[in-house]
């Protein structure tokens, strides 16, 4: 029995249409406005950062030796929008008697506490505080009461440091914000210390 050999049909294919580029490309207008919404966007966190932290440079001894002359160190605007300050925070202020300059220190007492400095030691509503941060125990001796909505600040160089003891107190409205940060020199990178005074 005879079998017909198929042969297939030789089917010629198509040449390739040219590749359409108009798809990849997107009107200039499209793109002008990508920019935009990118600057805007970058604006808007760059404001919203610097509105939340401040960038700082510690000046002077009065800190020493917690913060060292030359630091930069990161501050939180938004702590005491959240909480209240504590004893024992270290918080960059506005200066009460020039308030174009900033300093940093830390709080000692809370709006009603009596603080009395005598014989080196910093006594708070009758406790005296262990403060294993300082430079040297203060010289000096006074007694203050804390008026409502202010703080008594003093710098960890006790007897280098312009503060509570020689201008009285800080109005909360002078409280930049809580020093959270330093991060430069980067070999000396550190969250701020916070020293707990309880009272119990």
């Amino acid at each position: 029995m005879a079998v017909e050999e198929f042969q297939p049909t030789q089917v010629q294919a198509a040449p390739a249409a040219p590749p359409d580029h108009r798809q990849f490309s997107q009107p200039t207008s499209v793109v002008v406005r990508e920019i935009i919404e990118t600057l805007l966007l970058t604006l808007f966190i760059f404001w919203l950062v610097n509105a939340a932290t401040g960038r700082y440079r510690v000046q002077g001894h009065s800190m020493m030796p917690t913060m060292k002359e030359g630091e930069y160190l990161i501050i939180n605007k938004l702590s005491y929008y959240l909480d209240n300050p504590e004893r024992g925070d270290i918080i960059v202020l506005h200066y009460p008697r020039d308030r174009t300059r900033e300093y940093i220190k830390r709080i000692i007492g809370l709006p009603g506490d009596t603080v009395e400095i005598e014989n080196g030691r910093v006594i708070v509503n009758g406790i005296t505080l262990n403060e294993p941060y300082i430079a040297d125990a203060p010289n000096y001796t006074g007694r203050w009461v804390v008026p409502e909505d202010n703080y008594f600040v003093l710098g960890d160089n006790r007897n280098n440091s312009s503060d509570s003891h020689s201008w009285a107190y800080l109005p909360r409205s002078d409280i930049v914000g809580k020093a959270w940060l330093v991060y430069w020199p980067y070999d000396e990178w550190q969250l701020v210390p916070h020293h707990e005074h309880s009272l119990n």
